[in-house]
C-alpha cells in the first residue's frame, strides 16, 4: 500500500494595487489676472492626476485610479497643496468602486489636502460605491492655514439599488480631521460592519437610505451661504453653521440617482466655478 499525504488548499492572495500621487499649484500671471497652475506633481503606481483644458483661473485636476477600484490590499495614497492664492478643484473621472476583499484583507485610502493663506480647494470626488464583501479603511486629512477657503464633498452610495444589490457583509471606516494653523476644527467619523443594508434600514441610523453624501464648506464666509443651502436640501437632509465659518451638510437619498439630484443644486451654490465636466458626464 501506499500512503497519500494530504495537501492542504490555500487561498491565493488578490493582485495588491498600489497608486500615489503628489501635485500642488501655485499662482501665476496670465495676462492682466492672475491664474492657477501646476507647480509640481509626482505620481505612480495605478493612480494617475490629468489636467484638462483650464475653465478660467481655477486649476482643475482629474484623479484617475487605473486599477478599476479597491478590493482588499490596495493602498492609495493623495497629497494636494493649493499654493498661495490659489483654487485648486479636485475630482475624480468616474465614480469609485470598493469591491469584495478577501477575509482579513482591508484597501486603504490615505488622503491629505493643505490649503494656503489666500488658496480655495475644491475637494469633489464622484460617487464611492461599496459593493457587497467590500473591505475599507479610508482617511481624509486637511490642513488650513489663515484665511483658506475648503470645500470638502463626500459622496457614498451603498450598492447599486437599480440592480438589487444590498450589502449583507462588509467593512467601511471612513475618518474625516479638518484643522486650521493645527488646531482641530472638524472631526467626522462613519464606522460600519456586518449586515450594512440591515444597519442602514434601522430608523436612528438611516431609515433605509441606500446613498449619503457629506458636504462641508470652511470659510470665513460661510455663514452667508447657509439660508440658500437649507433651500436647495430635501427633507432628508440637513444643514447647519456648527461653528464660527464652518457650514455642515448631511445629505440621505434612496439611492445614487436621487442622491445626486439633490447634491448638484448644493454644490453649485457652495461653488465659485461651474461643476467639472466628469460629473455630468
Amino acid at each position: 500500500m501506499t500512503a497519500s499525504l494530504a495537501v492542504p488548499l490555500t487561498r491565493a492572495k488578490q493582485p495588491r494595487a498600489r497608486g500615489q500621487v503628489r501635485l500642488s499649484s501655485k499662482a501665476m500671471a496670465r495676462g492682466s489676472a492672475m491664474a492657477s497652475v501646476l507647480d509640481d506633481l509626482r505620481q505612480q503606481g495605478s493612480l494617475k492626476a490629468l489636467f484638462p483644458r483650464s475653465r478660467g483661473n481655477a486649476l482643475d485636476a482629474v484623479l484617475l485610479n487605473t486599477g478599476g477600484g479597491v478590493t482588499g490590499g490596495d493602498r492609495f495614497d493623495i497629497s494636494a497643496t493649493a499654493g498661495a492664492d490659489t483654487h485648486l478643484v479636485l475630482t475624480t473621472q468616474a465614480a469609485e468602486r470598493a469591491y469584495r476583499a478577501q477575509p482579513d484583507e482591508t484597501g486603504r485610502i490615505r488622503n491629505r489636502l493643505t490649503v494656503q493663506p489666500g488658496a480655495r480647494l475644491d475637494w469633489l470626488p464622484q460617487e464611492t460605491i461599496l459593493f457587497d464583501g467590500a473591505a475599507i479603511d479610508r482617511r481624509l486629512a486637511v490642513d488650513l492655514h489663515g484665511d483658506a477657503r475648503l470645500l470638502l464633498v463626500e459622496p457614498l452610495v451603498f450598492g447599486r439599488h437599480a440592480m438589487g444589490e444590498t450589502l449583507r457583509h462588509g467593512r467601511l471606516a471612513d475618518r474625516i480631521d479638518i484643522r486650521r494653523d493645527g488646531a482641530l476644527l472638524f472631526a467626522d467619523r462613519t464606522a460600519l460592519q456586518g449586515d450594512i443594508t440591515a444597519h442602514l434600514a434601522r430608523p436612528a441610523v438611516a431609515d433605509g437610505a441606500g446613498a449619503m453624501a457629506t458636504v462641508l464648506y470652511a470659510a470665513p464666509d460661510a455663514e452667508r451661504f447657509l439660508a440658500v443651502a437649507r433651500e436647495t436640501l430635501p427633507p432628508e437632509g440637513g444643514v447647519s453653521l456648527i461653528r464660527e465659518g464652518l457650514l455642515f451638510a448631511r445629505l440621505l437619498a434612496r439611492d445614487g440617482f436621487t442622491l445626486r439630484q439633490h447634491l448638484l443644486p448644493l454644490i453649485a451654490c457652495l461653488s465659485t466655478t461651474p461643476l467639472p465636466r466628469t460629473w455630468t458626464i
